[in-house]
């Protein structure tokens, strides 16, 4: 049996769930995206890529879902009006309590599921912290592994597509046809950083930014070539990808 959470009753809870069960919490954010973006993006597709995966594997893994967390750690956006943001101390202390409910379950996997790349640092000692504090066991996923953090992008973005950019824009044009401006599409790229060996976006070291530090449009990325049809293609794959993690994760355990 799966489901999402807040649908079943408080008895219900006791007797639905199990030792065996996972639960999910889809991590988004409430963030500028760019001229050509809502606000919504990151929300949505951790959203809707949760609720795919329920689909997908739900017959297979006990699999609860959680309410999106759609207002997370997005202060390198503060700059633009409109994003909202947690600071580190309050995002750590809301997962935390989120951490000790789903502990009064009888859940014993938590998996963090991060939409917002500027989560993934914090999200992983949130997982360890959550370990230690609660005994749960703790996974951290995304959609993708953001390009920041050494995932991919595109080699036309210089591997620097990391926000607003192709895949992003393409995958949200596929969630929520009608919603991009492609009008307003523009390529920014950070090409300055492409010779640095080690100084860029999925380099070894790593930097503090803002994205108004790569110029006023608040991207980075080059989305002018996104389409519905590629969005359509990312999202599945990275669904197949998520089941056959989270299939992995429900028989994941310690050696006693």
């Amino acid at each position: 049996m799966s489901g999402r959470l807040a649908d079943l009753t408080g008895p219900g809870v006791a007797e639905a769930l199990s030792a065996e069960s996972v639960v999910l919490l889809p991590v988004g954010a409430i963030e500028q995206h760019g001229p050509h973006l809502p606000l919504s993006v990151d929300a949505v597709i951790a959203e809707e890529t949760a609720s795919a995966v329920l689909e997908a594997v739900g017959n297979e893994v006990d699999l609860w879902l959680l309410p999106t967390l759609s207002v997370s750690k997005s202060n390198e956006h503060a700059w633009s009006p409109g994003t909202l943001w947690l600071s580190a101390e309050t995002m750590l202390r809301v997962l935390d309590d989120l951490a000790s409910c789903v502990a009064t379950t009888p859940a014993r996997r938590l998996v963090l599921l991060n939409g917002h790349g500027g989560n993934t640092s914090l999200l992983g000692s949130a997982c360890r912290d959550i370990r230690v504090a609660h005994g749960l066991l703790t996974f951290l996923t995304h959609p993708s592994i953001p390009p920041a953090s050494g995932g991919a992008s595109t080699e036309e973005e210089l591997g620097m597509g990391i926000h607003g950019g192709l895949r992003e824009t393409s995958v949200f044009a596929y969630l929520r046809p009608g919603q991009v401006d492609m009008d307003r599409a523009v390529r920014r790229v950070p090409e300055w950083l492409a010779d640095n060996t080690w100084v860029r976006f999925g380099g070894a070291v790593q930097f503090g930014w803002t994205s108004r530090d790569f110029g006023p449009d608040g991207l980075i990325g080059d989305p002018t070539g996104a389409s519905s049809e590629l969005g359509k293609e990312l999202f599945e794959h990275s669904v197949a990808a998520l089941a056959d993690q989270l299939r992995e994760i429900s028989r994941f355990d310690f050696p006693n």
